[in-house]
């Protein structure tokens, strides 16, 4: 079958090859509504396919762009992720999802992979142990967005979350409910995000002037955390609150309280630093710090875009702040 070209779209809507070169790459200014539709007709018609390489070539852009996710299970991660490809459809961009399972070693190699495709420009949720490449980045001016972990030092673009506010506001709620022994439970503190989460603990209990003990921190990988809480909760006085870091973090809490027939928020009030799907329909409802995920992916999109239309932009880094959703599970007194 003859393949069919832009000077046959041409001559069937009855304009020349220019108008139809215009009408692919979206330059309607010069072009009325009549020439639109017999261009548009003419596409479907005939199944013309826009040769989208030589596009590029010629306009010096490939319309795809890379997400590199460290780990795409949480939600957090899937609804940025989401955002950032609404944003991308609408304005004609392809963009690319790669999970890097917080590996500094598969992070850079979809970073090489992903430049060495052309593609327009990057936003990572980045390990934080590929400091000399993401500086490369930067002082090459090649367009890229940190997303939700901070990289101390480097001199970029960065959308992240009021952690340390949100955390704090989690455990004065805790504090205002009565609580004195109030636990924190995260994944390693190796990322930015989780030690701002840690921070945020200690400054309200220290201004609340209750004590901060080592051991009602607890951090580590998700299949050591159910052995680290058995420690916990074997102590003369376990903790009456406890916020999970994250959602993979609530769930291994969950089964863990479960298993010990501990009942929320009876034994053990709970709030959870994440977008819990369906949490005000558990049973008891969950309490929350949620973060405004779709609007942290479109900024971040947002500024991608500006960057590879190579308009003047400023880096810096744009907090967001959390929102804390109170529910049964962290509302239940407990004097201790």
């Amino acid at each position: 079958m003859k393949k069919v070209t832009m000077a046959d779209v041409a001559q069937f809507a009855g304009v020349s090859k220019s108008t139809v070169s215009q009408y692919i790459n979206n330059r309607y200014e010069y072009m009325g509504e009549e020439t639109r539709i017999k261009i548009k007709e003419a596409i479907e018609k005939l199944g013309y396919q826009p040769n989208y390489i030589a596009k590029s070539l010629k306009q010096k852009r490939t319309a795809m762009i890379g997400i590199i996710v460290a780990d795409v299970i949480h939600r957090f991660s899937t609804e940025v992720s989401r955002s950032i490809e609404d944003f991308c459809y609408d304005n004609d961009i392809h963009a690319i999802i790669c999970n890097a399972d917080n590996n500094a070693e598969k992070e850079k190699k979809y970073i090489d992979m992903l430049q060495a495709k052309q593609v327009d420009g990057l936003i990572i949720f980045p390990t934080g142990q590929n400091s000399a490449l993401y500086q490369k980045m930067v002082d090459e001016n090649y367009p890229v967005v940190f997303m939700d972990r901070d990289i101390k030092d480097l001199d970029a673009h960065f959308v992240l979350a009021e952690n340390i506010q949100a955390s704090y506001g989690a455990i004065s709620h805790f504090i205002q409910h009565g609580h004195k022994h109030i636990a924190i439970v995260a994944q390693p503190l190796t990322i930015s995000s989780r030690k701002e989460r840690i921070e945020g603990y200690q400054r309200a209990m220290m201004e609340h002037h209750l004590p901060v003990e080592s051991d009602y921190i607890i951090s580590g990988e998700i299949a050591e955390l159910k052995a680290k809480l058995q420690t916990l909760f074997q102590r003369k006085q376990p903790p009456t609150a406890l916020l999970a870091g994250n959602d993979l973090v609530f769930l291994e809490t969950l089964s863990f309280l479960q298993e010990n027939k501990l009942h929320i928020p009876e034994d053990v009030s709970l709030i959870v630093f994440d977008n819990i799907p369906f949490a005000h329909l558990s049973n008891p409802p969950i309490t929350i710090i949620s973060q405004p995920a779709f609007e942290m992916g479109a900024k971040a999109a947002e500024l991608l875009l500006k960057q590879i239309k190579k308009e003047t932009t400023t880096a810096e880094r744009i907090y967001f702040p959390c929102q804390l959703i109170i529910r049964t599970t962290s509302i239940k007194d407990k004097k201790s």
